[in-house]
């Protein structure tokens, strides 16, 4: 097995784990144990379990990052590509929903997170949205007044907090594209009736 491979082995070991036990209960041995390798391999990839949860950050953010931004190629207009956004950021909740319990609930309660990491990979998947929004004043789409940066935390906030209610809950009434599609409508048209 390759160094890489057993990396990967190892924090997807580790996502099952935290979201099973929580981040402050796991072990590196429950990781260890799940990875189907010993206690001691661990320390040959992590220095400690918050390296693990890290490094799985860092590693699933980018796979996302890439996903959506190979899927906002093939598509022009900014309005549409807001909604693909959306649409696989919720999307994440249905394929990978331990993955979203651990970002969501675990590295939110480590406050060694918060203030040492500096989270240069969630800053570039929030740009994104930014990206779009110049896009769509550049084409005539958007008002030009509109700050990208406070749209693209509020955008993402919409989102984050839905994600965050799912995590939270077992099951939801409402179904993820449409929670997205609905969120992107919002953003785009408000919720002032519009005159035909």
């Amino acid at each position: 097995m390759r160094v890489s491979d057993k990396h990967q082995k190892i924090t997807q070991a580790a996502v099952k784990v935290f979201a099973r036990k929580g981040f402050f209960n796991a072990r590196i041995s429950d990781i260890a144990k799940e990875a189907k390798v010993a206690d001691g391999t661990i320390y040959l990839y992590f220095n400690n379990k918050y390296d693990i949860l890290i490094s799985l950050f860092e590693d699933e953010i980018g796979k996302i990052i890439l996903r959506v931004k190979l899927l906002l190629e093939k598509e022009t207009d900014p309005l549409k590509m807001l909604e693909i956004y959306a649409v696989h950021h919720m999307g994440l909740l249905r394929d990978q929903r331990e993955l979203v319990e651990v970002l969501q609930m675990e590295l939110r309660q480590s406050n060694k997170f918060i203030k040492e990491y500096r989270n240069t990979k969630f800053i570039e998947y929030l740009d994104i949205v930014a990206d779009i929004v110049r896009k769509g004043q550049e084409s005539g789409h958007f008002r030009q007044e509109i700050m990208p940066g406070i749209v693209k935390r509020a955008f993402f906030g919409a989102l984050d907090e839905m994600s965050r209610l799912w995590a939270l809950s077992a099951k939801s009434k409402y179904n993820v594209e449409e929670t997205a599609k609905h969120i992107t409508d919002i953003f785009l048209h408000g919720m002032v009736v519009r005159n035909s």
